[in-house]
């Protein structure tokens, strides 16, 4: 559901290979085959030879440079989270939070890269942990976390205990659901949540134990479905949107809520977008109907009447 943040910006270690061969204008040095008046015995299939081991320096540097992108996109998405993580510890105690104590304790080296850095932890806290980050002191570089998640509908949050970073973990994964074709593998729900730097089986101080919170709230409450996948071996098991999902929640509302966090329109999504429009007309006409019920029925009734 969530782009993972790129490694733009990371200085990428040279690969072996890459430097350059000479200044122009040089005459390169005669290598030894030049240099000997006569071609001895073998020499073709020493050349010959040359050439793959050439071929294979050059597939090595490839290998380094993808090897190197990797590791940049991995430790650029790591600082991420431990930065989310820092900034709801250090908010417990209420007290603003300076970019020197985030370089000094999280970010490091990667300085320069300090405001897309803070820029995706920002989003993370908002429409994961329902925070929002503000620069409360521009002079001397202070930031504050604001309680801004609103609840969907406000039966939603008095379901799950006015806890609003409650909200925004299901919120999460019932939009890795919808973009994934109304089914996400387990093993998907759990990497996701990797990636958020929330891991599945440890204490967390916001979730507790998130796959417990999962398996035990999220789908005994029915806003999760959970099922075996047929013909998997291994046994595989995926999750679905539960009936209580599909009544309080909308299609359009968690495609709004996946679409802010990619920072697009819903429209960028045109089958989830026909589907989540579909939803609106089936919920709007069974609205109506009940209401149209309701009328009827009190209407039946002695001395009660609509204006």
């Amino acid at each position: 559901m969530l782009q993972t943040p790129e490694s733009r910006g990371l200085p990428l270690p040279q690969a072996e290979g890459e430097k350059d061969g000479g200044h122009d204008g040089e005459t390169p040095a005669p290598t030894a085959s030049q240099e000997r008046p006569t071609e001895e015995p073998g020499a073709g299939r020493e050349e010959g030879a040359a050439e793959p081991a050439l071929t294979r320096k050059g597939a090595r540097a490839l290998a380094a440079k993808a090897l190197a992108r990797r590791r940049a996109y991995r430790r650029l998405n790591r600082t991420v989270a431990e930065l989310v993580q820092f900034l709801l510890v250090k908010d417990k105690k209420k007290s603003p939070i300076t970019r020197s104590e985030m370089v000094k304790y999280v970010i490091g080296d990667l300085k320069a890269l300090f405001p897309d850095i803070v820029a995706r932890a920002a989003e993370h806290l908002r429409y994961v942990f329902g925070y929002e980050l503000k620069l409360f002191d521009r002079k001397h570089h202070t930031y504050i976390l604001i309680n801004k998640l609103k609840p969907l509908e406000e039966e939603e949050e008095e379901d799950l205990g006015g806890d609003g970073p409650r909200l925004g973990l299901l919120m999460m994964i019932l939009g890795l659901i919808y973009m994934k074709g109304n089914s996400a593998r387990e093993a998907q729900v759990w990497e996701m949540l990797r990636r958020l730097g929330v891991h599945p089986s440890k204490n967390h101080f916001l979730f507790g134990y998130p796959k417990r919170l999962i398996m035990e709230d999220f789908v005994q409450q029915r806003y999760l479905s959970y099922r075996r996948v047929p013909h998997t071996n291994p046994l595989e098991y995926e999750f679905s949107w539960g009936p209580r999902s599909n009544l309080e929640i909308s299609k359009m509302k968690v495609l709004g809520f996946v679409a802010k966090l990619h920072k697009k329109e819903p429209q960028h999504w045109p089958v989830q977008y026909r589907e989540a429009l579909a939803d609106e007309a089936d919920r709007a006409r069974a609205k109506a109907r009940a209401e149209a019920s309701m009328r009827a029925r009190v209407g039946a009734r002695p001395g009660i009447h609509f204006w």
